[in-house]
Order: structure tokens, then C-alpha cells, then sequence
């Protein structure tokens, strides 16, 4: 996708802070903030939101929830808590049609998150 702000920054086309990545996923922190940690998780494969994952993706997915906890604990935000964010389709706020899971931790939080 050519046009897609996190395909070109998996492309390096886009510079971005990287904080991690393997074969399958990319993350990188948040241009603007909404925690002390705010980072972006994405796969490298395309997908526009989380309602497009199908059962060939299975193992992404995964993956991603895997990989999620790992970051958090490298961020050093796993013992105190983080909350983990996925908006899907307009009503819900997503901006980037590029799957896209924010880990926002390094604060006491309080709900509604909307």
C-alpha cells in the first residue's frame, strides 16, 4: 500500500523511532503521546483493521498478543500495568487504516478511555 503512512515507515520511507521489530511486526513510539509510553505495535503485512484478520492469520495474531507483553516489559511498564488499545473503523477513532495496537503505560490510568 503506497499510500499507507505505516507501510511506508516498515518501508523506511518514514522515519520512525523503533523500539522493536522481527520478521513479522514493527514497533515504534507514538509521534503523539497519550501516556509517558505510548507505542505503536503493527504487522508488517498489511491489514487495515483488526475486523479484516482472517483465520490464515492466525499466527500473527499470536504473535502481535505475544509480542505485546514482550515490549511492555522491555518498556519497563509490565509490573505497575499498561492498557492496550485497538481501534477499528471510523467510530472508534482510527486514523491509519493499518492494523495498529497502542501500548500506553507510565501512568495511573483511569477509565472511560473514550
Amino acid at each position: 500500500m503506497t499510500d499507507c503512512l505505516f507501510c511506508k515507515i516498515i518501508a523506511g520511507e518514514i522515519p520512525a523511532k523503533i523500539v522493536y521489530e522481527d520478521s513479522q511486526v514493527i514497533a515504534f513510539n507514538d509521534i503523539r503521546p497519550k501516556a509517558p509510553t505510548h507505542i505503536l505495535l503493527i504487522p508488517r503485512k498489511h491489514i487495515e483493521k483488526l475486523s479484516d484478520l482472517n483465520a490464515d492469520d492466525a499466527a500473527l495474531s499470536s504473535h502481535l498478543m505475544l509480542t505485546v507483553g514482550k515490549i511492555a516489559e522491555m518498556a519497563g511498564i509490565n509490573e505497575n500495568g499498561f492498557r492496550v488499545v485497538v481501534n477499528n473503523g471510523p467510530f472508534s477513532g482510527q486514523e491509519v487504516y493499518h492494523l495498529h495496537f497502542h501500548l500506553l503505560g507510565g501512568k495511573q490510568m483511569s477509565w472511560n478511555p473514550a
